[in-house]
């Protein structure tokens, strides 16, 4: 008798939760987007698709051409700002344009996209700066990119939209990418809470692997390579030259597995952006929702197990 009754519960609450979801916002094409990142991956497709839809978007690019390449596959609504988010005199610069933009407006969404995924190598072999490099990027530059449109954002009552990733539920590499992707969602989180009073909605982005510079295996062996080169002698000596090969065998063998559908992280952020009842998280790729978002769930021993590296270390005292 229950089980059936249980059974229709929560079909109407899925049945919910759908209806919910699927309520999008009108007058869009009157909204303001900033997109951080738009150089290329999610912030470039993301610009294009929200041109399509008649948003008004403001694309930030680190580059000059990149915000010419992108002009040139827009609409004449589209607008760049070129912007570095580790330079807060440049995310200054930025927010004054946006103000003026926009104007009494405000800004409706903010889309904080743009990062880095080197330097990656085990802990050890790593210094202060590479940690830096990376948070630098991924997290503090959301910090200060956000801080400064948040009053714009504040006027509109609009959206913050991070990208974390699902490095940032199962941390499964050294260096300073998982911690600066845990970051943004503890920043989201926090955040989150505080603009409930304006009216704002803050969701986080928690895509699984796809194929964009992030994880671009030349560019990840490449820095690989520079970082075991100027290792010391004897932190080499300690893993073995067997291990670098593993490390480097390894980004072979995965990244060209790397999901090349884009749209499914954009359409994400689309719905972050337009819809009337936002999720507070979205999973995008089928590896983040059977994978990486369960294991997140499991006891801290299972996943240890999981996800441990199999070393082998020297013995340094045998071969001296």
């Amino acid at each position: 008798m229950w089980l059936p009754l249980l059974v229709v519960l929560l079909a109407l609450f899925f049945l919910y939760r759908w209806y919910r979801h699927s309520q999008i916002l009108e007058n869009l094409s009157d909204k303001y987007v900033l997109i951080t990142g738009c150089d290329s991956g999610f912030g470039n497709l993301l610009a294009k698709q929200l041109d399509l839809r008649g948003m008004r978007v403001l694309a930030a690019c680190l580059t000059e051409k990149g915000a010419e390449d992108l002009k040139k596959e827009a609409s004449s609504r589209l607008q760049t700002v070129i912007l570095d988010v580790t330079d807060s005199q440049s995310v200054s610069s930025a927010a004054k344009c946006v103000s003026d933009i926009v104007n009494t407006k405000g800004l409706w969404g903010l889309v904080n996209n743009a990062g880095i995924g080197v330097p990656i190598a085990f802990n050890e072999w790593l210094t202060k700066e590479d940690f830096f490099k990376i948070l630098n990027v991924n997290l503090l530059g959301v910090v200060d990119v956000t801080i400064q449109m948040l009053p714009l954002i504040r006027k509109a009552k609009g959206r913050v939209v991070n990208v974390a990733s699902v490095a940032g539920r199962v941390t499964m590499c050294g260096g300073g990418y998982c911690m600066s992707k845990y970051g943004v969602e503890s920043f989201s989180d926090s955040l989150r809470r505080e603009m409930v009073p304006f009216g704002v909605k803050v969701s986080i982005i928690e895509p699984g692997f796809f194929k964009t510079r992030v994880t671009d295996g030349e560019i990840l062996k490449d820095c690989l390579t520079k970082v075991w080169a100027r290792l010391p002698e004897e932190v080499r000596r300690a893993y073995g030259e067997n291990v670098y090969e593993i490390y480097c065998n390894t980004l072979d063998q995965s990244l060209p597995k790397c999901n090349t559908n884009l749209h499914l992280v954009t359409d994400c952020m689309e719905h972050a952006l337009a819809a009337v009842y936002p999720k507070t998280r979205y999973s995008a790729g089928w590896d983040a929702k059977l994978f990486f978002l369960p294991l997140s769930y499991l006891p801290t021993a299972w996943v240890d197990a999981l996800m441990r590296v199999n070393l082998k270390p020297v013995d340094v005292s045998a071969s001296d």
